[in-house]
């Protein structure tokens, strides 16, 4: 599977392409943050995150696109800038006709690190040994990329399975289970 994880931000968002399957070694096969000046017009920085995702799209051939799941932050500008370019993510993936999971940060930090409070420095260098790098991607937006991405991999695929057995159930005639849950019983 290859999986672009995108790490949402106006100012810097961070992008992460990485091959693998669950329980087998993960390659980075390319990761790069988009800089948008803060001082440019609001519509001319999305475009820019539009044409940046676009292009990796294009030349890499993601199977899934993974964002970032926005939460609530107390700074309304932060979190705005974040959902808008998470929105742009979106919206890019599906014009392209890629599939796209969402993870929240401690999801994230949690699948990569074991803990969902993990901070930046634990979470680049547990990127660093899963994706086998010689040293941790930089700045850190590019390691959360590509934390979300491995994510994705790991996770993503089970939650694939069980949609596909709870679609399953459903053709074969039984009730269909109301959420993945009620595929886990």
């Amino acid at each position: 599977m290859r999986v672009l994880g995108v790490d949402p931000g106006l100012t810097r968002c961070g992008l992460g392409v990485v091959d693998g399957q669950a329980g087998r070694r993960l390659h980075a096969v390319a990761y790069d943050v988009v800089r948008t000046p803060a001082h440019d017009d609001i519509a001319e920085r999305l475009l820019t995150l539009e044409r940046e995702i676009g292009a990796w799209i294009d030349a890499y051939r993601p199977e899934v696109v993974a964002v970032e799941r926005v939460f609530s932050q107390h700074n309304v500008r932060t979190v705005m800038g974040t959902a808008q370019a998470a929105a742009v993510a979106l919206t890019t993936a599906a014009r392209a006709g890629v599939r796209v999971g969402l993870h929240t940060p401690s999801e994230v930090k949690a699948a990569v690190t074991g803990s969902g409070r993990a901070d930046k420095a634990q979470i680049g260098t547990m990127v660093t040994r899963l994706l086998s790098l010689s040293s941790a991607p930089r700045p850190a937006d590019t390691a959360d990329a590509l934390a979300l991405a491995i994510c994705h991999i790991w996770r993503g695929s089970a939650l694939a399975r069980l949609d596909a057995e709870a679609a399953g159930h459903d053709r074969r005639g039984g009730a269909r289970p109301r959420s993945r849950k009620a595929v886990l019983r």
